[in-house]
């Protein structure tokens, strides 16, 4: 999925767990990865003596092989909530420890028995002004090659956002998305298949936008933010932004779980909520955390930009994601 943090790998891991005044931290990479690693990861290890090593990108398939294999080398780890809640169904996840985790000012929508919330995102329509004539200002705009010619980027795994896309590229009135027609969402997709170019990690979607290589995008709010900081000429339409969470995770079998909650509760906290969120561009999950950032900041999270938004079911995905991935990845390859 999203790519790996560029060089933090290399030699890092060995194959078996690390030392009590160590733990391991799994994410996805690019500057969500950077951004976690100095909002959270090194004022804990320096408040903490707990030493935090990185790995990455997320894999669902090596979580659940390490938690067979009772094997688990990662401690904390970034998921998408929809497989946080078929994970813990599945028995794949540690319950969160709340006497160690402060729950009181954890958002509720993202937090439960077995995860807390990472961070807030939404996805959201971007493009490369260098590459555009005008203006799309919905999702249907990426489906008009007439009228906006060029590729298109799409998110390639089976998650929530593609097919919500484009049912409502479709016409498909929000509050009517749910059950997903996927009939009606891959007849649409066909008429763009040709010019699609599919990002697997949040890095790459920056890339093909900045370069030009795709001229629109489907990207996650905060790799807009990235590229907005480094100059790059991008516009942003917050019409009909998708939103959902990441939350974090402790495989079961991690063998530093103490350690682990105890980063949790230090990602989780108003001043590591804050930091983050004025790094990545991604709102925050504790509801105090907007106290500690300038107001700048505030004004540009999604959950400034709440006209118009889709939450995205996670319980649905959850429910149906098997079903789903079967459809989209044999969809993809035709």
């Amino acid at each position: 999925m999203r790519l790996i943090l560029a060089g933090v790998l290399a030699g890092l891991l060995a194959a078996t767990a690390a030392k009590a005044d160590e733990m391991v931290f799994t994410s996805w990479g690019g500057t969500t990865q950077e951004a976690q690693t100095k909002s959270w990861a090194e004022p804990f290890a320096a408040s903490s003596g707990i030493k935090v090593l990185q790995d990455g990108p997320t894999d669902y398939g090596k979580l659940k092989a390490m938690v067979d294999a009772k094997n688990v080398t990662w401690d904390v780890v970034d998921v998408e909530m929809d497989f946080a809640i078929k994970a813990a169904k599945d028995g794949l996840l540690e319950p969160i420890d709340f006497a160690a985790v402060p729950k009181a000012d954890l958002d509720p929508r993202f937090s439960n028995e077995n995860a807390v919330g990472s961070f807030y995102y939404s996805f959201v329509l971007a493009w490369n002004k260098g590459a555009v004539s005008g203006e799309p200002t919905s999702w249907a705009d990426m489906f008009d090659t007439k009228k906006f010619p060029g590729k298109r980027t799409f998110y390639k795994w089976s998650a929530p956002g593609v097919i919500e896309i484009a049912l409502l590229a479709d016409g498909v009135p929000a509050d009517k998305l749910y059950p997903l027609d996927l009939d009606r969402a891959f007849k649409k997709l066909d008429t763009i298949k040709s010019d699609i170019v599919w990002w697997g990690g949040g890095a790459e979607s920056q890339q093909l936008i900045a370069s030009g290589e795709a001229a629109f995008g489907q990207l996650w709010n905060g790799r807009v933010f990235a590229l907005e900081k480094d100059g790059a000429d991008v516009g942003v339409s917050w019409n009909q932004n998708l939103t959902a969470a990441d939350v974090l995770v402790v495989p079961k079998g991690a063998k530093n779980k103490d350690s682990a909650m105890k980063f949790l509760a230090a990602a989780t906290s108003p001043t590591g909520q804050a930091k983050f969120a004025e790094a990545s561009g991604y709102a925050p999950i504790n509801t105090k955390a907007k106290a500690e950032m300038s107001a700048d900041v505030v004004k540009g999270l999604p959950d400034a930009h709440v006209d118009g938004q889709i939450n995205l079911d996670m319980n649905y995905w959850a429910e149906h994601r098997d079903e789903i991935a079967t459809r989209w990845y044999a969809w993809q390859t035709k």
